[in-house]
């Protein structure tokens, strides 16, 4: 499973998604995405084990 980091123009964390959609329904609603960053292995473990990347979604 890959899980996606989204920042912003100034290099700060928007989000993390599980899939391509959930980016998109993310700038759709308008949120400054400026690059999407495959997390690796290690790191997406924290949000496979909290059953939900929208768990991180920090701006909500």
């Amino acid at each position: 499973m890959t899980f996606y980091t989204c920042f912003d123009d100034k290099g700060e964390i928007i989000a993390r998604c599980q899939t391509q959609q959930e980016i998109d329904v993310l700038r759709r609603m308008g949120r400054p995405i400026a690059e999407v960053k495959a997390m690796k292995n290690e790191e997406s473990v924290v949000c496979s084990l909290t059953g939900s990347p929208s768990d991180f979604n920090e701006e909500i």
